[in-house]
């Protein structure tokens, strides 16, 4: 159970939201190791509950978080010290502590970042970890760490480019240079921007409509996304996956599903009938 003093603190919804918020203000939500640690351990601890469905990642006072600790990285004496306690990197890094904690899962259920203030770093690349992105109107994210000689070995490199391009994050990851929340979302790497103050709002009431949605189809299809993104190697295989990842929902969830739309739920594109 986590405290308000914790630099990190959990809640849980009987309904399935499980909020995850960075809370180390004197740092503006840096990780450092024992950080780093806490937050790794909380993320498992979400994928392993199948009470809960969705993941809120959120950094309190009004910062999502400034990456690494840096004051941490120039006490360290080693570069394992440097690594905020990850492992040496090794083949299936599936359930690998990474330096900023869950920075090398492959998440199972759907990722929520709502990011308020600066997410730079370490911090944007934390906030890579979502599958949406909610940020404040005076969000900024960056590759301040450029500044300093620190590199991305948090994911960077490789989620930024899938998410805005390639010539999107060349031009972040060579110049560092801040990104306002507008420029965010024409890219893409923000999905929704909102007032000052609502992101963690806004992310609950997407996390509620999501848990309104037959779990096994979505999480089939967010997994087969994610498996053309990064895993396969040819469209077919890409389509073979989607299709042997997904046909065996059909029996599950969709012969149910067309019997409600049959009795009239959801017709003309309604979303505000007949969640589960």
């Amino acid at each position: 159970m986590s405290t308000d003093d914790s630099p990190i603190l959990i809640t849980t919804t009987p309904a399935g939201i499980t909020t995850v918020t960075l809370n180390r203000p004197s740092r503006r939500n840096a990780v450092d190791p024992p950080t780093a640690k806490l937050i790794y351990e909380a993320v498992t601890s979400f994928e392993d509950d199948p009470s809960q469905k969705i993941l809120i990642l959120y950094g309190a006072h009004g910062t999502f978080s400034a990456g690494f600790d840096l004051h941490s990285l120039a006490s360290s004496a080693s570069t394992d010290a440097a690594l905020a306690g990850g492992e040496s990197f090794k083949d299936g890094v599936d359930r690998q502590l990474g330096p900023m904690g869950p920075s090398r899962l492959t998440i199972k259920k759907p990722v929520i970042a709502a990011v308020s203030g600066y997410a730079v770093a370490g911090g944007l690349e934390l906030s890579l970890l979502g599958d949406i992105r909610i940020a404040e109107e005076d969000a900024v994210f960056g590759i301040f760490c450029r500044r300093f000689g620190v590199p991305l070995i948090d994911g960077g490199t490789v989620r930024l480019q899938a998410i805005i391009g390639l010539g999107r994050a060349l031009d972040m990851i060579l110049t560092g240079r801040p990104v306002t929340a507008t420029e965010a979302l024409s890219m893409g790497l923000a999905n929704r921007v909102v007032p000052k103050g609502k992101a963690l709002e806004e992310a609950e009431k997407i996390a509620n409509q999501l848990l309104g949605f037959p779990q096994e189809c979505m999480n089939v299809d967010r997994r087969s996304t994610y498996n053309a993104a990064y895993n396969a190697k040819s469209f077919g295989e890409a389509m073979k996956f989607e299709f042997e990842n997904g046909v065996g929902v059909i029996d599950e969830e969709s012969v149910s599903g067309a019997k409600r739309f049959s009795s009239g739920v959801g017709r003309h594109g309604s979303f505000g009938e007949g969640k589960l």
